[in-house]
Parts: structure tokens; sequence; C-alpha cells
């Protein structure tokens, strides 16, 4: 079900509630950027046929939510989820997200530990930014809020995805393309922003009692299978799946693969 809620600032936020309520804790899955909530329909539609309910929200400043410029700290994503859950009904929940998203898994595991009932965190890093880092993504903020998002998607399609794959799924980058290029520079910019500011997320991990699902594209470069590999190592309970023939969007690139092991994971936590 498509629906929306107003957040505690009186932003509008879109989402969808999937499948039907039941014994497992419902999943939520957070986009990364600069995409919106259909990323994960090939996931929605694995779930529910499993019997899970799925939540998925589009971020503030993304898809169908509001948008609010300035910056838009990770920690105001959080607190938008956990809003969400609570004007759900909804205690606990399995929560991940790819990229940002994950990292934004991270920040509602850090701020709201007894929400968690496990983490999903796909081709993301738990690192703090680097001045180097947080200067780039002002620069980048500026120049989407100068330019749109046209140039800056097609600059990078071919890091989001495998660069064989932007060629052999035109359907997937077609898709890729549209949710960057439709998404509001305002938004964008603003998570850029806050993103810069992001904290260190491993020692909230390092001390993670939940089990904890760590996915990778194999030729993912933004987030490298090494770096995976150091994530996993970190959290005690942690699976790895390296998904091959996948960059940084394993779950659009390789969806069955992904959702295999997606639902194996859940599989296990009953």
């Amino acid at each position: 079900m498509s629906a929306r809620f107003t957040a505690v600032d009186g932003t509008a936020l879109a989402y969808d509630d999937l499948g039907a309520p039941g014994d497992p804790p419902p999943v939520v899955l957070v986009h990364g950027h600069p995409f919106d909530r259909t990323m994960w329909q090939p996931q929605t539609t694995a779930l529910v046929a499993a019997g899970y309910r799925v939540i998925v929200p589009d971020l503030r400043g993304y898809g169908e939510s509001g948008v609010v410029p300035g910056r838009t700290l990770l920690a105001d994503f959080a607190d938008d989820i956990a809003a969400l859950l609570d004007h759900l009904g909804l205690a606990r929940a399995v929560v991940g997200g790819v990229s940002m998203g994950g990292q934004i898994a991270m920040e509602f595991h850090r701020s709201y530990p007894g929400r968690v009932a496990a983490l999903v965190l796909a081709d993301t890093s738990p690192v703090a930014e680097t001045e180097d880092g947080k200067a780039f993504r002002n620069r980048l903020a500026d120049r989407l809020l100068a330019e749109g998002m046209d140039g800056y998607a097609s600059e990078v399609i071919d890091k989001m995805l495998a660069p064989y794959n932007v060629t052999a799924l035109p359907d997937v980058a077609a898709q890729v393309l549209g949710m960057m290029r439709s998404t509001a520079p305002e938004g964008a910019a603003a998570a850029l922003r806050g993103r810069a500011e992001r904290p260190d997320y491993r020692e909230s991990l390092a001390g993670a009692g939940v089990p904890v699902l760590v996915v990778v594209g194999a030729d993912d470069v933004y987030t490298p299978v090494a770096e995976a590999r150091v994530l996993h190592g970190l959290i005690p309970e942690a699976e790895l799946a390296v998904v091959e023939g996948a960059g940084h969007l394993p779950n659009l690139e390789r969806p069955a693969v992904f959702n295999d092991a997606l639902t194996g994971f859940l599989a296990k936590r009953g």
C-alpha cells in the first residue's frame, strides 16, 4: 500500500507498506543517493512472496517525499524512520540499506539499537568522512544546485552499475538514470552536506548484538569488496555475501542472487 505520513517537522514522507503483518519482524529497506524507493522493487516482490511485510520509504528530499533544502544529517533520516515505525505501530524491524541507505541503517542502529531486529548493509562504509571527502561532497552539492542532476547522472552511471552492466542491462541502466535525473537537486544537495558530517559507526557496529548481513557487488568501485570484508570482520554474528557480476547496486544488477542472500539471511532469523 502506497501512503504518506507527516514527520515531526511537517515534511510529508511517502512510503510503501507491502505484504501482510505476521510473526517475523517487518523489513525496512532504505534507498541510496540519489535514488528513491522504487529501487527496491525486485526485493519487495521477493520478500512479500516469502511472507514478509516490507516497508520502503522515500527519504526526505527524494522520490515522492517533500524536498527539504539546506542540510539533512543521517540522524535526520534515521529519526524519520523511527517516526515511520511509530506511525505504523511497530516497535522493531529489520533495517537494511544500500550505500547512503546503509549508512542511514547504521545511524538508526546507533540511535535506536533496541528497535533493530537485524541489519542489512549493502555496498556501504561505516567510516566517518575524510576532510577531502567533506570538501568533495560540499562541492558536489553546490554543483547540483547550479547545474541540476543530468550531467552528474551521466558521469556516474558506470560507477553506480558495473560498466559492463550499463550496456548488458539497458532497462536497469535506464531505471537508475531515471531515478537520478528525477531527484530534486535541493534534496540531493542537502543529503550530501549532511552525509559529509557523518560520524564513524565502527564502534557501535562492533558492539552490535543483532545479526548483520553485509552484501557487496564484486566490482563495486565506490565500496570495494576489500572494504566490505573489513566491515564484515568488525561485526559479531555478521555474514558476507559477494555478488558476482555486479557493481554498486547488486540488488538491481543481480536481483536473484541478492534476493537469495537476503531471504536466506532472514529465514535464519525465524
